[in-house]
């Protein structure tokens, strides 16, 4: 989640298939989807860098008409349909370019090829998520407030998006797309770890390793949406997302009165709702 309202950082990794899901993978930001492209000088090269971006450099930014911006949506907004609906593996580029309705030739103006449009649509993803992570914390309250916010907003977004997160599930176990899926997981843990790491010091927070008590916070959020995703947990996606955040509130609170103060930052979220949860559940 990010450290503060509106931040945006970068990318993120997936869990294996059957184990741990992806959900937490998706938890950081990248380039939105309608990004800023540098064209490559070889002939068939991506103008937006999408060569750079699957070897780990950044691309040079380059500025796309509003025309070009509207182009490169519909093919990323195409293949995230088909990835979630068909696959990776089984999703063609001539797929992809009849989907959209443009021209092969264009498809390879924006990207290089169908691993480069997975990458952007990851990075649009999470730039999203990002974004709502951002507005549901409040740079005021305290640290385990936020760490609640930031949770609460990760469960809803992902429940809201459970196609493409299914998506990332399934194919957290590709190397090459296990590439493209960890580093955001890690942007996460880092920024839910300086949070704890807040708490800790403000007395509201165990006194633990931080490092491990964030591992905690994005393992809840990743699995407790995960169960939703695959049926096992049936709740609106806004009562899963208060459970969690009330679950995660009481596995790092120092005391009950931290919990309670936790709780109660923020609209309807109030005290009322800790007093006598003892041990939470979900249903």
């Amino acid at each position: 989640m990010p450290t503060s309202r509106g931040e945006s950082r970068g990318p993120t990794r997936g869990p294996s298939r059957a184990a741990a899901p992806a959900a937490a993978t998706a938890a950081a930001p990248a380039t939105a989807a309608v990004s800023k492209a540098a064209p490559k000088a070889a002939p068939k090269a991506a103008p937006n860098g999408a060569r750079d971006v699957a070897n780990g450099a950044g691309p040079a930014p380059r500025e796309l008409t509003r025309q070009g911006q509207e182009r490169k949506q519909a093919i990323l907004d195409a293949a995230g349909a088909l990835f979630a609906e068909r696959g990776y593996a089984e999703t063609r580029v001539i797929d992809i370019v009849r989907a959209a309705g443009v021209a092969k030739g264009l498809f390879y103006w924006y990207f290089e090829n169908k691993e480069a449009v997975f990458a952007e649509l990851v990075g649009a993803v999470r730039h999203q998520l990002r974004l709502e992570q951002g507005r549901a914390i409040d740079p005021g309250a305290t640290a385990l407030s936020r760490v609640r916010q930031g949770v609460e907003a990760s469960v809803r977004f992902m429940g809201e998006h459970r196609r493409l997160y299914s998506f990332f599930d399934m194919e957290s176990l590709d190397p090459r797309l296990m590439n493209v899926l960890r580093p955001g997981a890690e942007v996460h843990l880092t920024d839910t770890a300086a949070h704890v790491r807040a708490g800790i010091e403000a007395g509201q927070i165990q006194d633990e390793d931080p490092l491990l008590l964030a591992h905690g916070v994005v393992g809840a959020v990743a699995w407790f949406s995960h169960l939703h995703r695959t049926g096992r947990i049936d709740l609106p996606v806004g009562e899963l997302a208060d459970f969690t955040g009330r679950f995660v509130v009481r596995a790092l609170a120092a005391d009950d009165e931290a919990a309670a103060q936790a709780q109660a930052c923020g609209g309807d979220r109030g005290v009322a709702r800790v007093q006598g949860r003892g041990a939470a559940r979900v249903g």
